[in-house]
């Protein structure tokens, strides 16, 4: 059992303002036990003073100082690509269809389901390091990416990448079915890679699976203005509009990026319950365009928010999400009041979570999964403390993570200011591997 005592606790369980109070978070196998104002142990329920008493008893309880410190719900990856680290650097500055068909699609095709075992535990060690708790990943080998996830404690929640070239939607009934409850750290929802990749008959086998399983459907739409003008010429229809009238979405799920959506776009998504997850590292980097966020959230459309993979994105750092999710936003609307920092936390926190079909990840409250980070307010950039949204948002950064917390256990600290993972697989080993692949593919053998 962990104590977390002298603890600012932002509960994110108010949806309308940050609820911060000085207190004490208890921690019992993988679930929050309580959360109370203050350090007395008379204000908890009977039968949790009793659990504490007796973890006291035995020796099992270990009581953690926060310090004064920030105790929050982990951020939620929304969208990501995680095993595309071997890609990291060396595929830059081209638009997204070169960036795919020159320097992503030829390599992967060289990968092996090991290799993307391997390369996704690099990016879960940069996860744990951007207080990030769960991804939302899509990729080549689902069997392998668990193993990676499961091996390294990390959540995990997959989509189906069906498309034209790899995957079918055998495949992806074969894991939906397969994937879903073998761990409690890893589900497995479906999904496509694009209505750009995808013929008009798999888009309709893969929106079948949907009606009879009565599930959500998540794929890439709408990213570029090029992708949103080549479903009209060959549909007569939007991206959004093709997808909705194929009955992809008779059951909702989520888009990632929706960067060029008309009002009747945006009209479907609220219909259909469509969700977004915006990734604005990503199209930033690739030159995509700014998706319409505040439109959005006027709109009652909830927003998520994804790091994109390492190539496209280059850093998994969700606080440079936050800060270009609000900043954009301002920007391309030349308003500063623009989609404000609580907004965004709770993309980050509470929407993902809901997003990714993970509830009980998305507070702090008695009976939530014990998925939890702190951060550290005692540095720079975080002082004074006048607003703790605001400041994670506008001035937090990767620096100001002491713990990363997934299913109650520790997987990353930096109490003494030093990086420690507490996972089977350790940085130094995990990059050279990584380092072994990469030579590997660029070489060409």
């Amino acid at each position: 059992m962990y104590r977390f005592y002298n603890a600012r606790i932002l509960t994110m369980a108010n949806p309308d303002k940050p609820d911060i109070f000085m207190g004490t978070v208890y921690v019992q196998d993988d679930k929050i036990l309580a959360a109370v104002r203050g350090d007395s142990e008379e204000s908890l329920p009977l039968q949790v003073r009793k659990e504490v008493e007796e973890a006291r008893l035995q020796n099992t309880l270990t009581s953690i100082d926060c310090g004064g410190n920030l105790l929050m719900p982990g951020f939620k990856d929304a969208h990501t690509h995680s095993a595309m680290t071997f890609l990291r650097s060396s595929a830059d500055d081209m638009p997204l269809q070169a960036w795919l068909n020159e320097q992503v699609f030829p390599y992967e095709a060289k990968l092996l389901p090991e290799d993307i075992r391997e390369l996704s535990k690099l990016a879960i060690l940069e996860y744990l390091t951007s207080g990030i708790t769960c991804a939302m990943e899509m990729y080549l080998t689902p069997e392998t990416i668990a193993e990676a996830f499961r091996d390294m404690g990390m959540r995990l929640v997959q989509v189906g990448g069906v498309n034209n070239f790899s995957q079918s939607p055998a495949l992806l009934e074969k894991w939906y079915n397969e994937l879903n409850g073998r761990d409690p750290l890893t589900s497995f929802r479906l999904g496509f890679h694009a209505e750009y990749t995808c013929s008009e008959e798999l888009i309709e086998q893969i929106a079948a699976l949907a009606h009879k399983y009565k599930a959500p459907v998540y794929t890439h739409i709408s990213e570029t203005d090029a992708e949103t003008k080549g479903c009209m010429d060959r549909y007569g229809k939007t991206p959004v509009a093709f997808l909705a009238d194929k009955g992809i979405f008779d059951y909702g799920g989520a888009g990632y990026h929706l960067v060029h959506t008309t009002e009747e776009d945006r009209d479907i998504l609220l219909r259909k319950k469509i969700c977004v997850v915006t990734n604005p590292g990503s199209n930033t980097k690739l030159a995509s365009g700014i998706a319409p966020i505040a439109e959005y959230l006027k709109l009652g459309i909830p927003v998520g928010i994804g790091t994109d993979g390492p190539a496209s994105n280059n850093c998994l750092d969700m606080f440079r999400e936050m800060f270009l999710v609000t900043g954009l936003a301002k920007l391309s609307l030349g308003d500063a009041a623009a989609v404000p920092a609580y907004e965004v936390l709770k993309m980050a926190t509470t929407n993902g979570a809901r997003i990714m079909g993970l509830p009980e990840t998305d507070c702090i409250a008695a009976g939530k999964q014990a998925d939890l980070i702190l951060l550290d307010l005692r540095q720079p950039n975080m002082q004074p403390v006048n607003n703790v949204a605001s400041n994670i948002v506008y001035s937090g950064s990767k620096q100001n993570v002491q713990m990363t917390m997934v299913a109650g256990k520790i997987l990353y600290d930096c109490f003494d200011g030093k990086q420690t993972f507490h996972t089977r697989w350790q940085p130094e080993e995990i990059y050279e591997n990584c380092e072994k692949i990469r030579n590997r593919i660029f070489s060409g053998d």
